[in-house]
């Protein structure tokens, strides 16, 4: 049923927002710390192995796509209730998470996509074929 991949969500949801929780206390921040971000990447770690495991009935499925189409106009919306300028004003922390957060995500895009390429390389004969083509 639908009502399962949203139970699943909501679980990794209230999980992620404990654990952002927990890391703005211990970043000395009055706020959540990538609960949200986290509650995704939970989600899409119990997706898989529940798929891996053909748990994940289709159904259930449902439900975990419905909310991942209205997933980013919630984050456009939680984002703008953040207060950025009260973070910048309460110290460097929150500055220095941030764009360290931002460096790894973009450091990480080729390990992923080499990760997750597992097309073998063309042959060589292909490549100059295609160049004198050119």
């Amino acid at each position: 049923m639908a009502i399962y991949g949203t139970a699943l969500l909501s679980i990794c949801l209230l999980v992620g927002l404990i654990v952002g929780k927990l890391l703005g206390i211990l970043v000395g921040v009055d706020a959540n710390v990538g609960g949200v971000g986290i509650a995704m990447l939970l989600l899409i770690v119990a997706c898989d192995r529940l798929q891996q495991s053909g748990q994940m009935q289709p159904p259930s499925k449902s439900g975990i796509l419905f909310w991942s189409a209205i997933y980013i106009p919630i984050v456009v919306a939680m984002a703008a209730s953040q207060n950025v300028i009260a973070a910048i004003k309460g110290g460097p922390v929150a500055v220095v998470a941030g764009v360290l957060t931002v460096a790894i995500s973009f450091a990480m895009v080729p390990v992923i996509d080499r990760l997750g390429n597992t097309d073998p390389e063309p042959p060589q004969s292909d490549i100059a074929s295609s160049e004198d083509e050119e």
